[in-house]
């Protein structure tokens, strides 16, 4: 009998931000990371800075969409290439996806070059895993208590 209370215990639903305000608390935390980025790589990323960053906004969104639908496919088309590489040709995949963005924007955001988007779209992932397992994770966690 006492078995059957701690299994129902542990299986008490635990109160949730809204689904909606994650996302855009990730997004918002996402856009930092790119207009920083652009900041940093002037030469290499430009983001059109009208409106406070609406761009940068804008362009994470769409970068977001694109990660969800194009990217997967992208990886599954590519991955022996990947394997044959051991990982290198991932990035790859990253730069497709900025000049997919690039190309959506037009002249509000804009990638430049090749070798430098390369190293530029590494430094976005590592920043953007900084930013979701160290600041924003620990800032939702306070509001999930």
């Amino acid at each position: 009998m006492e078995r059957q209370i701690i299994i129902e215990e542990n299986h008490v639903k635990k109160p949730q931000l809204n689904k909606f305000l994650d996302w855009f608390i990730h997004i918002l935390g996402y856009t930092l990371v790119l207009i920083t980025v652009s900041i940093i790589f002037d030469d290499t990323i430009y983001i059109d800075n009208q409106f406070f960053g609406l761009w940068g906004l804008l362009a994470v969104i769409i970068i977001f969409i694109l990660n969800r639908t194009v990217k997967p496919l992208l990886f599954w088309l590519t991955l022996p290439l990947t394997a044959l590489t051991l990982g290198l040709f991932y990035p790859i995949i990253n730069i497709i996806v900025l000049k997919v963005a690039d190309w959506i924007l037009m002249d509000h955001f804009q990638i430049q070059g090749f070798f430098m988007v390369f190293l530029v779209s590494i430094i976005i992932s590592i920043m953007n895993a900084i930013m979701d397992n160290v600041i924003i994770d620990n800032f939702l966690k306070g509001f999930k208590k």
